[in-house]
């Protein structure tokens, strides 16, 4: 099976930048930015990423603004932040250099069994079993396992079998090493071994898998329990003053801690435009106005359906708490288009500086 697997690699592998240089560096932050996000979305980021940050040093001095920015529409923020963290630790205990050692790979902030064992395989053909997703489908249906891949027995027996078909024979050859198994393992689960419709006639090693033998490859991995959707519905509001507009820096334990938005909130601070309008002068003082609706976004966050009403507003700041000139609540800034342009935001706070950004005639005339 490892010999048929490993031809069929070495003819259809995608030539991708961290196969052509396989630096510890360059296969950590592939592997980052992969999970959760398919490949082809990876790649301009991924060189857009090594061109600013080339080494361990130069991400760990990083402006934490300009890393999330770059970071920006990737989603999941806080693999850039667990980067930018770990790039932070190397410096500070390993000189700047990756860990040699499993354990302290193992060490780095937002690295856990999989990413640590695919680091040190790819990057050193140590053998190191790995399973994500992928692998997770491939030997399941491999051995004819009907148990989902999600329970624990079925993790330990997966681990296992990835485990034992490592090549153990010490070479330097990487393409017939662990390095080429576990990428070979990965590659037939993106481009054959799919979650449906699996390409079993394309298969280099069809014959000998038991779900296909057996004719079990569209039942095989068992039946994954899928996420459950819940709705939900917030409110933006876009406040301008002078050509500027009202922002804030996210505080942390909220969602996209650390980046910038307009004033946001949804249940339970609030539920509609009245309770938007009290929520939002609780944070500034003063009194807060909503008016018309400029525009509705659907999106998804993680488990979430989310339906965003963006509405225009006004901000009387003149009370006790804040006066015109003075100085802005903690985390609020004025910001215009062109300095919102170089700030990290979500994507729906970004369709949102598009909206703004566009002629005020065609503006309004979508209203």
């Amino acid at each position: 099976m490892r010999k048929r697997l490993l031809t069929w690699f070495s003819d259809n592998a995608r030539d991708l930048p961290w196969r052509r240089d396989h630096s510890p560096y360059r296969v950590w932050i592939s592997e980052i930015m992969c999970q959760q996000t398919q490949v082809a979305t990876v790649l301009p980021y991924f060189e857009r990423f090594l061109s600013t940050y080339p080494t361990i040093r130069n991400l760990a001095d990083a402006d934490e603004n300009q890393l999330m920015r770059m970071w920006e529409g990737l989603g999941y923020y806080r693999r850039a932040r667990s980067l930018h963290a770990a790039a932070k630790k190397m410096v500070e205990e390993h000189d700047g250099e990756f860990p040699e050692s499993f354990d302290d790979v193992l060490a780095l902030p937002g690295i856990g069994r999989y990413t640590a064992g695919a680091i040190q395989s790819i990057s050193r053909n140590q053998a190191f079993p790995i399973l994500e997703g992928n692998t997770q489908r491939v030997f399941s249906r491999w051995i004819g396992l009907t148990v989902p891949p999600t329970e624990k027995i079925a993790q330990a027996r997966l681990w296992e079998l990835s485990d034992k078909m490592l090549p153990r024979r010490k070479s330097d050859d990487r393409s017939n090493g662990p390095a080429g198994f576990n990428q070979a393992a990965m590659e037939l689960g993106a481009l054959i071994c799919s979650p449906r419709s699996p390409k079993c006639g394309e298969c280099p090693v069809a014959t000998i898998c038991h779900a296909n033998q057996q004719g079990l490859q569209d039942d095989i991995p068992g039946k994954i329990s899928k996420v459950q959707y819940e709705s939900r519905t917030e409110i933006a509001v876009v406040i301008s003053r002078d050509d500027r507009y009202l922002v804030r820096t996210i505080p942390e334990g909220v969602r996209f801690a650390g980046m910038i938005d307009f004033p946001r909130a949804g249940p339970p601070e609030a539920d509609d435009v009245v309770g938007m309008e009290s929520w939002l002068a609780g944070q500034l003082g003063g009194d807060v106005t909503l008016g018309m609706r400029l525009k509705t976004i659907k999106h998804a966050v993680t488990r979430y359906r989310m339906t965003l009403h963006v509405h225009l507003g006004e901000w009387n700041v003149n009370s006790d708490r804040v006066a015109e000139d003075g100085p802005m609540p903690d985390s609020w800034q004025w910001a215009t288009v062109d300095e919102l342009a170089d700030m990290p935001m979500s994507v729906t706070g970004r369709k949102i500086v598009r909206l703004l950004d566009r002629p005020q005639r065609s503006l309004f005339s979508e209203l």
